[in-house]
């Protein structure tokens, strides 16, 4: 046991581990109504849709993750827009503008004069890099969802099974699913750091799915 608390010693791996944790319980909770919502594909548009906001945040020298926080929450508002109001099927709204604002990231990176920026921590993570801002963004941020989902756990759980009936019981579904997809933007947004824009639909998947195939089985 000594063994496995020493490297807890060292603040990187206290800030690491804080994250981890923070990370891990907010993608398998918002997870599972990307699973029941058969969004799983949504997880990998929102976080390849972040680049374009990291690198119009680098060609215009602000933050890279309030950059990617615009792009990725603009995107999200515009799946939903597009999906409910251009009658388009979900996964077909969600392929479209996240194939548009990657490609627009990397229009705009191969337009900057000397890109000096590591892109690949982005794609990755560097979860043994993050700092005390860091670790305050993800709980703060974390804590927030938490108390949104909590907020609106049943017109979610209600829509997510029945939408057609939960709009005829009253139930805002439109409001509630746009609520829904920011709120995911918001889960990848807090995971860039820790697991990159490649991880993180694993994260917000494979933990929900195994979850469901777990409870069919004792069913």
């Amino acid at each position: 046991m000594p063994d496995f608390l020493a490297p807890f010693q060292y603040d990187f791996m206290q800030r690491a581990f804080v994250v981890a944790l923070f990370v891990g319980a907010l993608c398998s909770s918002m997870g599972t109504y990307v699973v029941l919502r058969k969004l799983s594909f949504i997880g990998d548009g929102l976080a390849h849709a972040s680049f374009a906001g990291i690198a119009i945040a680098y060609l215009r020298g602000a933050n890279f993750y309030a950059g990617a926080a615009i792009a990725t929450i603009v995107t999200a508002l515009g799946i939903g827009f597009v999906h409910r109001r251009g009658k388009v099927s979900l996964d077909t709204s969600i392929g479209v503008l996240f194939t548009g604002a990657f490609a627009l990231g990397v229009f705009l990176m191969s337009r900057a004069p000397r890109a000096t920026v590591d892109l690949q921590s982005f794609l990755f993570g560097s979860i043994l890099g993050v700092s005390t801002y860091d670790v305050a963004m993800v709980v703060g941020l974390g804590l927030a969802v938490a108390l949104a989902v909590g907020a609106l756990w049943r017109p979610l759980l209600y829509t997510s099974f029945d939408p057609v009936v939960a709009q005829a019981a009253g139930i805002r579904a439109g409001f509630v699913d746009y609520a829904l997809l920011v709120l995911i933007a918001v889960t990848i947004i807090v995971s860039l750091q820790a697991v990159g824009i490649v991880l993180v639909a694993a994260l917000l998947v494979t933990p929900a799915a195994a979850a469901s195939q777990i409870g069919r089985a004792h069913v």
